[in-house]
Parts: C-alpha cells; structure tokens; sequence
C-alpha cells in the first residue's frame, strides 16, 4: 500500500507559519504594553516627586516667590499632559492587542480544524492498511487451510 500523504501539507505549514508570525506580532504587541505601562509609573513617579519637593519648598515659614509658583505649575501641568497621553497610547496598544489576541485565536482555530482534519485521514489510512493486512493474513490462512485438507 501507498504510504500516508496528506494532502493539504503544504497549507498545514503555511498555517503554522501563520501562527508563528501571528504569535510574534501578538509578544511584541503585548511588550510594547509593558514598556508603555512602565514609561506612565516613571511619569507618576515624577509628577508625585515634583509635587514632594514643591511642598518642601513651599513648607510652613519658608519664603514663596510669584517665578517659583508658575514654573512648578507649569511643570504640574506638563505632567499631567503627559500621563493623559501616556494613558491614551496605552488605551491604544491595548486595544491594539486585543485585535492581535483576536487574529492569533483564529489562526490557532484554523490550524486545529486542519491538525485534526490531518489526524482524521491519518486514522483512516492506518485502518484500511489494517483491513488490507487483514485480508493478506485471512487469504494466507484459507491457502495453507486449503493445502492442508
């Protein structure tokens, strides 16, 4: 009998490949995330320390002159603008994500339904090999049946 050959192999490695590809975009998506969710700490960070020193610097007793004021609150301000839109290229990437994860699930879906559509024929292909060998060994049997008797 003909050995096992799939038929759609070559759209099987296509698929994986897909996957790989699918699962690299969706890692890189996933560390862009990170580094943008680590980059909004670092400016919280900054915006609370800046906020620490103003009150020092502002503390009970201590002399307050109109330059000081403004240039903290623009600095204040600046922060915030910045957090804002940290926090809107965050909202972005994930959403970004999300339709990476989405194409990733499908892709994975597809290559299962081929994986199993493989399997499939594979076990069919074992059984009528079985059933072949079967009938080879039945018509052995009945010969050295017949040359007995």
């Amino acid at each position: 009998m003909k050995k096992f050959k799939f038929q759609l192999e070559t759209l099987l490695k296509v698929t994986r490949r897909k996957r790989d590809d699918a699962q690299m975009v969706f890692a890189e998506v996933s560390r862009r995330l990170e580094a943008q969710r680590a980059r909004l700490q670092e400016l919280l960070h900054e915006l609370q320390a800046g906020q620490k020193e103003y009150a020092d610097l502002t503390g009970a007793g201590k002399t307050v002159n109109v330059n000081m004021i403004v240039t903290y609150n623009n600095f204040f301000n600046w922060k915030r603008e910045q957090i804002e839109q940290q926090q809107q290229l965050i909202l972005k990437t994930m959403q970004e994500r999300q339709q990476k994860l989405k194409k990733l699930m499908e892709v994975i879906t597809y290559l299962k339904s081929i994986e199993q559509l493989k399997e499939k024929r594979l076990r069919e292909y074992n059984e009528a090999v079985l059933a072949e060998e079967q009938k080879f060994l039945d018509e052995i049997g009945l010969q050295l049946h017949a040359r007995r008797n």
